[in-house]
C-alpha cells in the first residue's frame, strides 16, 4: 500500500438534530470549546501526515470553506492591534503544505455516495475517511494509528470499538478474527443490525483507511438501509476481492452527532485542555 496523502470529509448533512442552531450554520462548524467540530477532524488528519483535504459538501456549507481560507481583513486588524497570539491562531489553522478541495454532493444519498463523489480527486490512491461527528481525543492521532495498521497489514482498515449490545442498531457491526495485538481481519460486516441478530458488539466508528478499489464497488452498490448507498455495503463487497481489517484504536470517542455527545465533549475537553473546570 502506498502512503496515505488524501482524506475525505463528508460534510453535506443537514444537521437536523441541532436545529435551530444549524438552520443557517453547518453542524460541522458548531464549537467544542474554542474550535469548530470539523477542525478537530482536520487536525487529526494533518497530524497523521495527510496533505490533501477533500470536503464533500452540500448547500449552506460555505462557512467551512471560509474557516479554512485566509481572512485578510481579520488578520490585518489583529496585527494592527498587536494581538499576536490571536493572529497566530487564525493563520495557523492549516500548515502551508496542506491543500483543501471542495466537491458538492449532488443529493443526500448516503455516506457511500458521499465517499464515491470524491473518486475523481482521490484517483487510484489509498485514502482516509473521517466523520467529524466522531471526535476522538487520543494521545496519538487515531488516523495515524489506522494508517500504520494499514501499512502493516497491507489492506483497508476500519476504526472500531466495543459498544453495548443494545446500541448495535446505530452502527456498522463487524465479526472478526485476530491477526495482531489490536487488529483483526473482518469476516462479516452488517449495517445497523438489531441487537438480537448482531454478529458481535464491535462497531465501526467514523475512521477509515480505504483502498481505491472501494470506488468500483460503491458504483455497483444499490441503496440499502434508509434508502441510501451505504459505505458498509461497499466495504462488504470489497471484502470479496481483498482483505479488510478492523483496528481497535486507542482514544476516547465522543459522539458529537447528538446533543449529549457534544455536551460531553465540551465538558471533557474544556476541563482537560483549557482548565475550565475546578
Amino acid at each position: 500500500m502506498r502512503p496515505v496523502r488524501k482524506a475525505v470529509f463528508p460534510v453535506a448533512g443537514l444537521g437536523t438534530r441541532f436545529l435551530p442552531a444549524t438552520k443557517a450554520m453547518p453542524k460541522e462548524m458548531l464549537p467544542v470549546v474554542d474550535k469548530p467540530l470539523i477542525q478537530y477532524a482536520v487536525e487529526e488528519a494533518v497530524a497523521a501526515g495527510i496533505t490533501d483535504l477533500i470536503f464533500v459538501t452540500g448547500r449552506n456549507k460555505r462557512a467551512i470553506e471560509d474557516h479554512f481560507d485566509s481572512a485578510p481583513e481579520l488578520e490585518n486588524e489583529l496585527a494592527r492591534k498587536n494581538k499576536d497570539m490571536l493572529l497566530a491562531l487564525v493563520q495557523d489553522i492549516l500548515p502551508s503544505n496542506v491543500s483543501c478541495i471542495y466537491i458538492r454532493q449532488s443529493a443526500p444519498l448516503g455516506l457511500g455516495h458521499a465517499v464515491l463523489t470524491a473518486a475523481p480527486v482521490v484517483g487510484d490512491e489509498p485514502f482516509a475517511v473521517l466523520l467529524a461527528d466522531d471526535l476522538i481525543d487520543a494521545d496519538r492521532p487515531v488516523m495515524g494509528q489506522l494508517i500504520d495498521a494499514a501499512l502493516t497489514h497491507q489492506g483497508s482498515i476500519l476504526g472500531v470499538q466495543e459498544v453495548p449490545r443494545s446500541e448495535t442498531d446505530r452502527y456498522g457491526i463487524v465479526a472478526t478474527e485476530p491477526v495482531g495485538p489490536r487488529t483483526d481481519r473482518v469476516r462479516l460486516i452488517v449495517e445497523k443490525p438489531k441487537p438480537d441478530v448482531a454478529p458481535s458488539t464491535l462497531a465501526v466508528v467514523g475512521r477509515y483507511v480505504l483502498d481505491a478499489r472501494i470506488f468500483a464497488h460503491l458504483r455497483q452498490t444499490q441503496a440499502g438501509a434508509g434508502g441510501e448507498i451505504q459505505l458498509t455495503d461497499g466495504i462488504a463487497s470489497l471484502m470479496k476481492e481483498q482483505p479488510v481489517f478492523a483496528h481497535r484504536y486507542e482514544g476516547i470517542r465522543y459522539d458529537c452527532g447528538n446533543k449529549e455527545g457534544m455536551f460531553r465533549a465540551t465538558v471533557a475537553l474544556g476541563g482537560k485542555y483549557h482548565n475550565l473546570l475546578p
